[in-house]
């Protein structure tokens, strides 16, 4: 087994070492939690920036294209292909040049492909001006550029979250980031239904401020990221020794910081044997192809439950339960804040019952709820022949309850089990192939919705019946319990996979992944798993905080 590289001093052009202890207006522990919160945020304020702009009269004559029309679901799907290619590179990066510098490029791209998308059309004493078409391809071209920021932000961020946070409090921590990601999407669609009040859906400022104001996001974002720690893991990595040091130190003092470097270091060397590509993640044969698949089908999964399409087209979705269009907006307002509130319970549960129970029980819960909505549906447009108010009431308290059970159960679940299932060396490549199965899944969903909206009406809501219930039993037979686990013991039902030869995960290693662990005996046989408690610190594989991200 090779052993970890000399010490290399960083050498001038390096990035910056971390900053050195020193009294600040607010501690790195708290930062982190600022910065990757906002920068979820920052995702899920595009989605609901989108919901009232494709329906402002004024952004379709600029786009020169009708409410009703393919195109509208073209515009807002390009975003997710964006994210796809931008997923690739950032990992890339992430890993050749650390977490924060490949954050930092993310950043810089969401604000240029944001400009892009407020320009088309503009002019001093002009506006709806569709530019002979230009206005269409000026726009279709900002959403795919902003997707590579985005798109490399949410496959950079999860993976820099999990590598600070605790084994049994990765779930809480990136649960509570994704409550950002939804306070992002209200104060999105907060902002664009104030201003269409205001100004009415023939102004170009209702459409055209809410794009600008994205701005304010990135540009928070780079004015703290140069405080940031950068990963201690990826430090060791590259055998930046005293930066790494030097960033644990920034984390959680000297007494502990020694104790937790030395973890890193025999983790670096057990992987190091061990290069991987990303053909070993894709091809059948190679060493991480099990772990990607459960990725993969995690973020298929997700897109199955149909809630990419209840964030982006939410007030269509209650017109088709029989509300006006104005009933609609502000309904759709109050099941985005009912949607964060309840985000809550989610980072209170993630790590008590685990990722793989709240996924099936998620699945079953919105499977139920969406078929009563396919009834109520019926009863509106195929038997009263008009909107009735008890049918609005119930269907909008069914919706209400259908996005709390994702937000408690997909969500975030998705997203954490790519971060948990990969060795350190695969981690950011794994979090990478996870964003472009997203961004595949929601641009077919975000692309198809439209259309079934105008071809399937309430029979659209049957359908994703149908495919949560294809999610849940895929998740049940498939996918294991990752959480309350180090990432190394999670690479033990791979292990135990390919000997058992299967992937069901009742028949792997007699069924032990099927459930959260009980016991560190049981998780490790005769020999105790080690905590803090037996070594007076974090272990490697429970790292660096030594306890969940959480403000100081």
């Amino acid at each position: 087994m090779s052993s970890v590289p000399a010490f290399v001093p960083a050498q001038p052009g390096d990035d910056d070492p971390p900053p050195r202890p020193s009294r600040r207006w607010m501690s790195q522990k708290t930062l982190i939690v600022v910065f990757s919160s906002v920068a979820i945020a920052l995702y899920g304020y595009d989605q609901g920036m989108m919901s009232l702009i494709n329906t402002n009269r004024s952004y379709l004559r600029t786009m020169n294209i009708s409410e009703d029309s393919p195109l509208v679901g073209v515009i807002v799907s390009v975003y997710y292909l964006g994210c796809m290619f931008g997923a690739y590179i950032a990992s890339s990066l992430a890993d050749k040049l650390g977490r924060k510098a490949s954050i930092l490029a993310c950043l810089l791209t969401s604000m240029i492909g944001d400009f892009l998308m407020f320009v088309p059309g503009i002019y001093p004493t002009e506006s709806d001006n569709a530019w002979d078409g230009g206005s269409l391809a000026l726009m279709i071209i900002g959403r795919i550029v902003l997707g590579f920021g985005i798109g490399g932000i949410d496959a950079v961020i999860p993976v820099y979250s999990s590598e600070l946070s605790k084994d049994g409090s990765r779930g809480s921590a990136l649960a509570k980031e994704f409550q950002a990601n939804i306070a992002g999407l209200c104060v999105a669609f907060s902002l664009n239904l104030g201003l269409t009040y205001q100004l009415g859906k023939d102004s170009q400022w209702a459409w055209r401020v809410p794009i600008i104001f994205m701005q304010i996001f990135p540009l928070l974002l780079l004015f703290i990221v140069r405080r940031l720690p950068e990963s201690p893991r990826w430090y060791v990595s590259k055998a930046r020794m005293d930066d790494a040091r030097a960033a644990l130190v920034g984390l959680h003092g000297e007494a502990q910081a020694d104790i937790v470097l030395d973890e890193l270091e025999t983790a670096q060397r057990e992987e190091e044997d061990e290069r991987i590509g990303y053909i070993d993640m894709i091809w059948y044969k190679g060493s991480q192809f099990h772990p990607s698949v459960i990725a993969i089908m995690g973020q298929i999964n997700q897109a199955l439950t149909g809630y990419g399409a209840v964030s982006v087209y939410g007030p269509q979705i209650f017109e088709l339960l029989g509300l006006g269009v104005r009933e609609a907006e502000w309904t759709t307002l109050g099941n985005y804040v009912v949607y964060f509130f309840m985000m809550t319970v989610a980072w209170k549960t993630i790590d008590v019952f685990g990722r793989r129970k709240l996924m099936v029980w998620g699945s079953a819960g919105l499977a139920a709820c969406f078929a009563v909505l396919a009834v109520l549906g019926g009863i509106s447009v195929d038997v009263l022949h008009s909107p009735k108010l008890s049918v609005e009431i119930l269907g909008s308290v069914v919706l209400f309850l259908s996005t709390s059970i994702f937000g408690v159960t997909w969500l975030t679940t998705a997203w954490l089990i790519p971060t948990e299932i990969y060795p350190s060396s695969a981690r950011a490549q794994g979090s990478a192939i996870s964003v472009i199965i997203w961004g595949l899944s929601n641009c077919a969903v975000t692309f198809l919705t439209p259309i079934g909206f105008n071809g399937l009406k309430y029979w659209l809501f049957l359908v994703f019946a149908m495919t949560n219930t294809i999610a849940g039993w895929l998740t049940w037979l498939f996918s294991p319990e990752t959480g309350g686990r180090s990432f190394e013991e999670n690479q033990k039902f791979f292990i135990s996979a390919r000997g058992d030869r299967s992937w069901v995960v009742k028949k792997v290693d007699g069924g032990k992944f099927l459930d959260m662990p009980q016991s560190p005996e049981e998780e490790q046989g005769e020999a105790p798993k080690d905590n803090d408690d037996a070594k007076g610190g974090p272990t490697e594989a429970t790292p660096l905080l030594g306890g969940s991200i959480e403000p100081e």
